[in-house]
């Protein structure tokens, strides 16, 4: 309840801000997964594989909606996410935000077909409703 009524009050606080919130993205997210075992996939991104699935929330005015992101991504997805947002370039040749978006079958949009891959967030966002 703790954490429920601070992430509340944040997102409250600058949504109350119209010049704040309209070009806000808020990413709520946790640091581990809290255990080993995960009923979905889990990719095997380089010698240490990934972890257990986390949870992510986006808030902005600009995501959809209720909408279900099952696009593969972890920690590394919002790392993609600033670095396509402002055309920067990635952390360096070795970290995992270089891998590909993953390419998915409509049957199974949890496995990557072209793994390691990690999505970049963007498909969480509907930018065309800037209206700035």
């Amino acid at each position: 309840d703790l954490f429920e009524g601070f992430t509340k009050k944040v997102v409250e606080a600058v949504k109350a801000n119209p010049l704040i919130w309209k070009d806000t993205a808020i990413f709520v997210t946790f640091d581990e997964g809290g255990g080993y075992y995960d009923s979905g996939y889990v990719q095997p991104v380089d010698f240490f594989g990934d972890g257990t699935r986390i949870p992510l929330i986006i808030v902005s005015p600009f995501t959809q909606g209720g909408h279900v992101n099952h696009s593969y991504g972890d920690h590394v997805s919002i790392t993609k996410f600033i670095e396509r947002n402002w055309n920067l370039g990635t952390l360096s040749s070795r970290s995992r935000d270089n891998d590909p978006n993953p390419v998915v079958s409509s049957s199974d949009p949890y496995v990557p077909l072209n793994s390691p891959a990690i999505d970049d967030l963007f498909s969480a966002f509907r930018f065309s409703s800037l209206s700035h």
